[in-house]
């Protein structure tokens, strides 16, 4: 767990620099920076979903997007973010819900949240969540000194994520040291992060948290297409 902690830390400490530069970065620099972080995340999205198979990916997406919509995960996670803003009264409660909302799907879906998770539960191994607990920090100085307190709360889900992966990583070993699995489940994490991606850029408004469960049918969609006489 402790590539775990290593990354929630980074997320704290650098929300916290991000707020405390926030006056040092005016608009149109705070903006063009989101841009730029934008596209540089796009691009990391495109290269890990390009390495999945697009049956088990549109299979999953499709299964993972009814589940996630009829659950309302967005506007849970938006209730969720609302309640958070008004219990440490923060200023400005649509900017909270948008900092909250933008830093956790951005620092928990993705290539590197689940096989670093997957990897220190499998093998011991922190050094691919130690290196993302680094590009975290940055990301988010960027991120709170745009958008706020909202941002450091994300600390909490990304714990709750990457600590319930290296349990189940130990629970199940032998069916997640399948490595033809973990890129399958790279590439729907790597697509969501382009979703992410096109949001920080303005260009669309995806709700991704209704997204999240097609993770969750993966190995369903992956032992399906096994099957299928391709």
């Amino acid at each position: 767990m402790l590539g775990v902690l290593a990354n929630a830390a980074g997320i704290v400490l650098g929300s916290l620099v991000g707020m405390f530069v926030k006056k040092g970065i005016n608009d149109r620099l705070a903006d063009a920076v989101m841009k730029a972080l934008g596209l540089c995340t796009l691009i990391i999205g495109l290269s890990g979903a390009l390495s999945g198979n697009p049956l088990v990916m549109i299979l999953s997406m499709v299964a993972g997007t009814i589940a996630g919509t009829a659950l309302d995960i967005d506007g849970h996670m938006n209730r969720l973010s609302d309640r958070l803003s008004k219990r440490f009264k923060a200023e400005g409660n649509s900017s909270f819900s948008q900092g909250f909302l933008t830093a956790t799907l951005f620092v928990c879906v993705g290539a590197m949240a689940i096989v670093g998770s997957l990897n220190a539960g499998l093998k011991g191994d922190n050094q691919v969540l130690f290196t993302k607990s680094i590009l975290d920090f940055v990301t988010c100085i960027m991120l709170a000194g745009g958008m706020g307190i909202g941002v450091l709360f994300s600390a909490v889900p990304l714990f709750l994520y990457e600590g319930s992966l290296v349990m189940l990583a130990r629970l199940l070993q032998s069916v997640l040291s399948n490595q033809a699995l973990i890129t399958e489940i790279n590439g729907v994490g790597s697509l969501m992060i382009m979703a992410i991606a096109l949001n920080i850029m303005g260009l669309t408004r995806i709700k991704v948290a209704d997204l999240l469960p097609a993770v969750l049918f993966v190995p369903l969609m992956y032992a399906l297409a096994g099957l299928l006489p391709l």
